[in-house]
């Protein structure tokens, strides 16, 4: 015969009742404290920055390029020989544009012509006694140059003057918009950033003088890339081969830099102020999909300072007019990158990557 089990057990002591501070409910500021620690914070914020980035991005982008409308179009006129129907046509072209062209009187077509190679003039008016004649531009802007072109036949069946409209600088055959120098602009920019966050997510033991070394790397490499494949592979675009390769490897490595500084300044958030930089304000002010005089005015000007701008200006000048480049592009792409440097030299300590901000024993088994 079995044995009788054990009975049931007998009831332990209640436990013990909460007490002392680990009893007390937690105060509004422990918990938000306890909260700001946590990884929900973090999260919390980036919910509603990509919320206001999503709007930000879609209505530059709108407001910059949907309507493009005239506000300054700096217009060559020859004075010799000038004719009064010649300024009849351009008070209508004005009248017919809203008052935006900008008038530059010069004496000879010739010195007209040198105005429109340096980009100064959009257009040149010459008047005789067969009729009007208008030079445009599509290299400076293919939607400038059908804007005038179609204004100036309007006006002239208005008028009853014969007019006869001429691309001097036509895009290329690959490039029917002149929107191929845009994207690779656009490219340069983006790559050069997403680079500088890679090597601060993959590589974020390298020194100061090694991460510097290795965005001049990436940006030599990317920008050969970029302009093999639109050149040589694609045949969008003839490029100066060396010439606009170089413009896209000053590109990447001053954007790649311009996150490094702000890397440097405002850590994991750096994306923020370079992304609204180089994207959301730089790329639709460039001028590169909606030229400079169809901008909103404070956009056309802003565009020419900002990395975007400079870039889309030399490139657009190195393939379309050879044997006029400026200075002033190179110049704010330079004056980026070096300030950039600067800040994230002086202030390397805090920047989130180096060997010195490893632990001993990561750093010991490197």
């Amino acid at each position: 015969m079995s044995e009788p089990g054990p009975g049931p057990a007998a009831p332990g002591p209640d436990p013990a009742p909460p007490h002392g501070a680990h009893g007390r409910p937690l105060t509004r500021g422990q918990k938000w404290a306890a909260y700001k620690e946590s990884p929900y914070f973090p999260a919390t914020v980036l919910l509603f920055i990509l919320a206001a980035a999503a709007g930000l991005f879609a209505g530059s982008y709108t407001y910059a390029m949907a309507n493009p409308t005239p506000h300054n179009i700096p217009t060559a006129v020859v004075s010799q020989p000038d004719t009064a129907r010649g300024k009849e046509f351009v008070a209508a072209m004005d009248k017919a544009l809203d008052a935006s062209l900008v008038i530059h009187v010069f004496k000879t077509p010739a010195a007209a012509r040198e105005a429109l190679e340096e980009q100064e003039v959009f257009a040149i008016v010459r008047s005789g006694s067969a009729g009007v004649s208008l030079d445009v531009a599509s290299a400076s802007g293919a939607a400038v140059a059908q804007l005038l072109g179609e204004s100036a036949v309007k006006v002239g069946d208005t008028l009853d003057i014969r007019v006869s409209v001429t691309d001097v600088k036509p895009l290329q055959k690959g490039d029917p918009r002149g929107l191929a120098l845009f994207y690779i602009s656009l490219a340069a920019v983006i790559i050069g950033f997403v680079g500088s966050i890679q090597l601060s997510v993959h590589a974020r033991s390298l020194i100061p003088l090694e991460r510097i070394a290795f965005t001049i790397a990436y940006s030599l490499l990317g920008a050969f890339s970029i302009a093999a494949v639109v050149d040589w592979l694609l045949g969008a675009v003839d490029l100066p081969f060396a010439e606009s390769w170089l413009i896209l490897a000053l590109t990447m490595f001053t954007s790649g830099m311009v996150f490094t500084m702000f890397n440097t300044l405002m850590g994991r958030w750096a994306m923020l102020p370079t992304w609204g930089l180089m994207v959301i304000l730089g790329n639709p002010s460039s001028g590169g999909a909606v030229s400079w005089p169809l901008l909103p005015s404070l956009l056309g000007h802003i565009g020419r300072w900002l990395p975007p701008g400079a870039s889309v200006n030399a490139q657009h000048t190195a393939v379309y007019y050879q044997g006029h480049q400026r200075i002033f592009p190179f110049l704010v792409l330079a004056a980026w990158s070096l300030v950039s440097i600067t800040v994230f030299w002086v202030w390397r300590h805090r920047h989130p990557g180096g060997r010195d901000h490893m632990p001993e024993h990561a750093a010991a088994a490197g």
